[in-house]
């Protein structure tokens, strides 16, 4: 009599072998992305599988392959809208390429220790780590490891680590050339550059444009790069005479609008020209209409997925880097 407790019987790749009418190994072939299996064995396994409810355990194919297919995303700042852009855009990428993305939220203040342990537990194929998360332990660890890392939008250069950086150097003469033109003479660079690679680079390229144009502009330092400090920094703005604020990122940039625009019609012109950077959804919403710095989403994760499977293939290849190309995007405030 059979153990009611027990509840039914898990379904096996056997069973699969035997509806299919094809060995085991046929299975787990037609379950490998690019293994060799003719399409109609794949089909007729498919389908088996389909019947009998059959579902994959990657975490134990892993402990046989001695990697998952799972690729671990390390992300800080998930409160800016760029970062969840971002990570969908990474996610998908991945999802495309027949990896699975497991998403580790950490901080600057995080255990970085507790992040890698989750790691290296998971077997994962590879790491992606996003801009604003502490990366040197985790990069250090995981080389340590054998476990291939990208990094994006960081400026640690370690061996065999591969790094996407969003061209900042471009992003600040963009903000600086379409501000002089624009008859901007006393503009300045808002940013918190102790906890930003990024927001560092793209102050000092403007800063440095700025001078080669024959204007000097002066730099506003906030503790963090997002709204509340945009907001709680864009109070003193008007009492300045800055004529034209250039932001490290939107998130920053529309918390200085929202607070010089208290009062006024949201139909108005902040009194000062703006721009921002990355481009959010946020950033084309009527309320905002924010001249801002593309930073392609899509573009950055088919670089950083393809680094990421070419140094899978060859771990030992010498650690690279590649610039995302970056866009001026013209709307309202500037």
């Amino acid at each position: 009599m059979p153990d009611r407790d027990k509840g039914p019987r898990k379904v096996t790749s056997f069973d699969v072998a035997r509806v299919a009418g094809v060995s085991r190994a046929a299975v787990s072939r037609a379950f490998t992305p690019d293994a060799s299996v003719s399409p109609k064995t794949r089909e007729k396994v498919y389908q088996a599988a389909k019947e009998l409810g059959y579902r994959v355990n990657y975490l134990a194919r892993s402990l046989t392959n001695k990697r998952s297919d799972l690729v671990g995303l390390v992300a800080a700042g998930l409160d800016n809208p760029f970062r969840t852009l971002q990570i969908e855009h990474l996610s998908k990428m991945l999802l495309a390429r027949n990896f699975r993305p497991i998403l580790l939220p950490t901080s600057q203040e995080a255990d970085t220790s507790t992040v890698i342990g989750q790691l290296l537990h998971y077997a994962v194929s590879g790491v992606i780590v996003t801009s604003d998360a502490p990366p040197t332990e985790i990069c250090e660890q995981c080389a340590a490891e054998g476990v291939p890392i990208v990094l994006i939008n960081k400026g640690d250069d370690i061996p065999f680590v591969d790094r996407i950086i969003s061209d900042d150097r471009m992003a600040g003469h963009l903000a600086a050339n379409h501000f002089i033109d624009s008859g901007v003479r006393k503009p300045a660079v808002m940013a918190a550059p102790a906890v930003s690679y990024t927001a560092r680079r793209r102050s000092e390229a403007f800063i440095a444009r700025c001078r080669q144009l024959g204007v000097e502009a002066q730099f506003l330092q906030v503790r963090i790069n997002d709204y509340q400090s945009g907001y709680a920094a864009a109070g003193e703005l008007l009492a300045s005479g800055i004529d034209g604020l250039f932001c490290a990122n939107d998130y920053m940039a529309c918390g200085v609008i929202d607070c010089i625009m208290q009062g006024r019609g949201r139909d108005d012109t902040p009194p000062i020209r703006i721009i921002g950077h990355d481009d959010i959804p946020q950033a084309s919403w009527s309320a905002y209409e924010l001249t801002t710095i593309r930073q392609p989403c899509d573009i950055q994760a088919e670089q950083t997925v393809d680094l990421l499977m070419s140094r899978i293939a060859e771990p030992d290849l010498t650690a690279r880097v590649e610039f995302t190309p970056v866009t001026l995007i013209k709307r309202r405030t500037a």
